[in-house]
């Protein structure tokens, strides 16, 4: 762990220096588009069951932003700014949580973090799947063993939403530093495919 928490602060700090003019570059084409804030910043479930404050590029109108997270994106949501879903069709928006990372809120490679209250098949998460509180037992990651094997985008299928609490438990029974670099190769090679979204 000594080790993973070491990478994570030299990859995300590193990072953060080589991509600080593209986020500027992303900063301008955001304020231009609609006048407001350049970070949209939600709580989310960290590790031990805290609360942590992540940092995502906002792809949303101000007006219209869901700071709850449980009103999740659909196909053409009005809400999404043109930038805004460039952003996240690339998952460029997720970039700023290299700032949570070198903090130590998250790592590279965990579960994703999700909001409290968010559903899945119409319920709960945590009533859906008993176990669901035991993917908090390590750091949220910016990708995970789930994302990395295609487990992405809406949880309005109950097989779906179950598959990624799996994935995320395996990951946890299964770490290795070996089993992190996995993931971010096969994350970066699918992002390179085409981003569907975390």
């Amino acid at each position: 762990m000594a080790l993973k928490r070491a990478m994570d602060i030299a990859v995300s700090a590193s990072a953060l220096l080589v991509l600080a003019p593209f986020f500027m570059l992303i900063a301008i084409a955001i304020k231009i588009e609609n006048p407001g804030p350049v970070f949209f910043t939600q709580l989310r479930w960290g590790r031990g069951g805290k609360k942590i404050k992540v940092f995502k590029f906002r792809s949303m109108r101000t007006d219209l932003c869901d700071y709850s997270g449980v009103a999740q994106t659909t196909a053409n949501d009005p809400r999404v700014t043109r930038i805004g879903a460039f952003l996240r069709k690339t998952n460029i928006d997720e970039l700023p949580q290299l700032i949570n990372i070198l903090t130590g809120d998250m790592s590279l490679v965990g579960p994703r973090c999700h909001v409290p209250g968010m559903l899945a098949a119409g319920q709960l998460y945590e009533e859906l799947v008993e176990t669901y509180h035991l993917r908090h037992l390590v750091r949220p990651g910016l990708t995970g063993l789930a994302q990395a094997n295609g487990f992405r985008g809406p949880t309005d299928r109950e097989d779906l939403a179950r598959g990624r609490i799996n994935h995320d438990l395996e990951y946890i029974r299964t770490f290795s530093i070996l089993l992190d670099v996995k993931i971010l190769v096969n994350t970066f090679v699918r992002e390179i495919r085409g981003g569907t979204g975390f």
